[in-house]
């Protein structure tokens, strides 16, 4: 089994920035893509940002280049500098986690965080 466990969310004004963190632990082996999904109140949980293995990025069309995802393969985490937040990204955002290559479908996720809140305000 692998436990997702995030930090980083909080209250941020429009225009500021945050970083999540997403540490894996237990069965890492298994792990290949990872990334963050977000749901915000009333609406379906989404992708955000995904990350393979080898570093290949996907993001959302609404965060490309306002959001960047990384990963430390050292320390089994991933990453996800948000700038030029806007209140549309406020959402519980979800690390997530998959043996397959890619986490670009929700159902490829076999691995999910307690989730993170990140509220943006106007």
């Amino acid at each position: 089994q692998v436990q997702l466990v995030e930090s980083g969310g909080g209250l941020v004004q429009a225009g500021g920035s945050l970083r999540l963190s997403c540490a894996a632990s237990g069965s890492i082996f298994s792990i290949n893509a990872m990334g963050w999904y977000r749901q915000a109140p009333g609406k379906q949980r989404q992708l955000v940002a995904t990350i393979t293995s080898s570093s290949t990025t996907n993001y959302a069309d609404s965060v490309k280049g306002r959001f960047t995802i990384s990963r430390d393969n050292a320390k089994n985490t991933v990453y996800l500098q948000m700038n030029s937040l806007k209140p549309e990204d406020t959402a519980v955002y979800y690390c997530a986690a998959g043996r397959s290559s890619t986490i670009l479908i929700r159902a490829l996720v076999n691995y999910w965080g307690q989730g993170t809140q990140v509220t943006v305000s106007s």
